[in-house]
């Protein structure tokens, strides 16, 4: 049949999962299309191929603001339009958390896109406070939500920023904070903002449920939010808490729950009103959910429900509630990190080689002279019939015949009557028979179950330049699904399954779980390589948890990182470039000081010349690909 690159955007569901960010072009390449017009778009190969021109080789990933930003608008859109169909009073911001991915360079692309629509930023931790709040300072209206464990001095300082003008609102998230703020908004005569997380008896899903109900790790029980209350009351201090605040979890899946979650914290917040806090804003926490594998269903890896039907179920249930109660609206704030990153980040890294049990070819000349001198054991004639004897009509039945000539040669070998030579041609005979039995079953129309058994057996192995550990935890530690495909030859049929590899020397740096049409499949469908020429993938959706969460396994440090602007014209030009870390930089990351590394194999060098055991000209050689490599990228290169 004639391949069509409508058939590759099927085959790797892109239509789903990229949202129209991504799209397959009519030349074979993928294209990115930041405002989702359907009609532009620049190849992620092109840009790829540039990069390697300006220096900067993959594994590299690629940031796009252009869809960064349309990102931040469709958030504000959503409930704008929800806040008009609802006639609602309050407003809506949006604080990104910046644990999402703390990159300075997207933290900062985030609140400068955010300034028009009010958005600011969530902190949980009292280094992100103290990277936030300098980059506040010209704009002191947005909000700063202050989420985690809070120790004295964090607390001090954000007593003193809310004296500088900031809109800082600290979040008690256990009763000894609550004593904190009172002592330092005495201390330095201040009336801060104060907000409070609640435990909510409603149940998170999936694999972040526990981040709600009354086992959740941060938050007060509604008995002690009573007792925060007077003990606000007692200090003059009851209008001072204005925040309400709750999390049920990551990448909610169900809409069902999100409804359950606003109708609890709702009813909740209007009693806080009639028992007389200053209430003005309620924080839904995150939790809005990205379709990683465009099934548009309630599992892990998607969603059964739009952004649009996300804002409107928060919005008309907050309004409702608000309006039985006759209590003034509240600013809705949200904090959806995941739904305002992930998309606009795409790694893409290339492929080193392939390692298949399919590249094991029979070998007839070199079986008919090792035979002319060997006494060929029954199996292993079996074995060879069965090859002979494939045929459309009977590919089942030559499968079971072949599989069982082959495991009993190797129980031959292991009893000694079979040569090494002998194994060797019976694993040719068994994998070329495999390889034609499952390429004469792939047209066909009967489904056979033999068949999946031979594709998950004949899967190659494509080792690929970047490490699992760094760039995508999230696929190794919890199984998330990312998107993964080709970024280029769509045009052509892929002939091959494979799972994918990394470069560390880890068994579990490896990727065999992906998405398929709502399923998970356990091979990529992939394009054979070609000598010199190199094979790009790409995993998408990446732009939430995977650069902060990657770590340094065998000391493979973060990749390039390129921020890439979609022109007009349909050009795209490279913002900014941040080079991956050198070796030099992973030592010293993990106490290695490498001028003193480098000096000792100096010396050894030199005594080594003393001793004639290398010549001077050699021991250069070495100690220049020692200095080079200290210097070097930390991904393998090209010479």
């Amino acid at each position: 049949m004639n391949w069509h690159t409508s058939d590759s955007a099927a085959l790797y569901q892109v239509e789903g999962w990229s949202q129209g960010y991504f799209r397959v072009g009519s030349g074979g390449d993928l294209l990115v299309d930041p405002l989702q017009s359907g009609t532009q778009g620049v190849s992620l190969h092109e840009v790829v191929v540039g990069l390697a021109d300006r220096g900067f080789d993959a594994p590299v990933i690629l940031r796009f603001p252009d869809v960064l930003r349309h990102r931040l608008r469709h958030l504000a859109e959503a409930f704008q339009e929800a806040i008009r169909e609802n006639d609602y009073h309050g407003g809506y911001q949006a604080v990104y958390p910046i644990k999402v991915n703390q990159q300075r360079h997207l933290v900062e692309e985030i609140y400068e896109f955010g300034a028009e629509l009010g958005f600011g930023i969530e902190v949980g931790s009292k280094p992100e406070l103290l990277a936030v709040m300098p980059m506040t300072a010209d704009d002191p209206e947005r909000p700063i939500i202050c989420n985690g464990f809070k120790d004295d001095r964090y607390i001090e300082a954000v007593v003193l920023a809310s004296k500088l003008g900031r809109n800082i609102i600290p979040v008690v998230e256990s009763f000894e904070e609550l004593g904190l703020i009172i002592k330092y908004a005495e201390k330095y005569g201040v009336r801060p903002q104060i907000g409070v997380r609640v435990k909510l008896s409603s149940q998170g899903v999936g694999r972040w449920r526990e981040s709600s109900g009354h086992r959740s790790k941060f938050g007060l029980f509604i008995t002690e939010v009573l007792d925060m209350l007077k003990v606000l009351k007692e200090h003059n201090m009851l209008d001072c808490l204005t925040l309400l605040h709750c999390h049920v979890g990551s990448q909610i899946h169900n809409i069902r729950l999100i409804k359950n979650v606003i109708n609890e914290l709702g009813q909740i917040y209007v009693e806080l009103v009639r028992l007389g806090a200053g209430m003005g804003y309620l924080d839904i926490g995150g939790g809005l959910g990205i379709d990683y594998d465009g099934s548009q269903r309630a599992v892990e890896s998607s969603m059964n429900y739009s952004l649009e039907e996300y804002a409107a179920d928060v919005v008309s249930r907050i309004g409702s509630i608000c309006n039985q109660a006759e209590i003034a609206h509240p600013v809705i704030i949200s904090e959806s990190g995941r739904a305002m990153v992930a998309q606009h980040s795409v790694l893409v890294f290339p492929v080193l080689s392939r390692n298949s049990a399919e590249d094991i070819v029979w070998d007839p000349e070199g079986f008919a002279l090792w035979s002319a001198q060997n006494e060929i054991p029954k199996p292993l004639q079996d074995l060879y019939q069965g090859f002979c004897d494939i045929a459309e009509d009977n590919l089942v039945e030559s499968y079971h015949d072949v599989s069982q000539a082959r495991d009993e040669s190797l129980d031959l070998f292991s009893l000694g009557y079979l040569d090494l030579e002998g194994r060797a041609f019976a694993e040719r005979l068994f994998w070329s028979s495999c390889v034609r039995i499952r390429d004469l079953m792939r047209p066909q129309e009967d489904y056979y179950d033999e068949l999946a058994e031979l594709e998950t057996l004949l899967r190659g192995t494509y080792v690929c330049n970047f490490s699992l550990f760094q760039s995508m935890p999230d696929s190794w530690a919890i199984d998330q699904l990312f998107p993964i495909m080709p970024i280029h030859r769509l045009d052509e049929e892929p002939q091959a399954r494979a799972i994918l590899a990394d470069v560390t020397c880890d068994s579990d740096g490896r990727i065999d779980h992906f998405i398929s049409d709502g399923e998970v499949k356990e091979v990529l469908e992939v394009h054979h390589l070609v000598p010199g020429q190199i094979y790009y993938l790409a995993a998408f959706l990446i732009g939430a948890y995977q650069e902060t969460l990657g770590d340094l396994h065998n000391l493979f440090g973060d990749a390039h990182v390129a921020h890439i602007h979609i022109e007009e014209d349909g050009g795209w030009s490279v913002n900014e470039v941040v080079p991956g870390d050198t070796i030099r930089e992973v030592l010293e990351y993990v106490q290695y000081e490498p001028d003193r590394l480098a000096a000792r194999l100096r010396r050894d060098c030199e005594h080594a010349v003393r001793r004639q055991v290398i010549t001077t000209a050699e021991s250069r050689v070495l100690m220049r690909f020692y200095e080079d490599g200290l210097r070097g990228y930390t991904y393998l290169e090209d010479a």
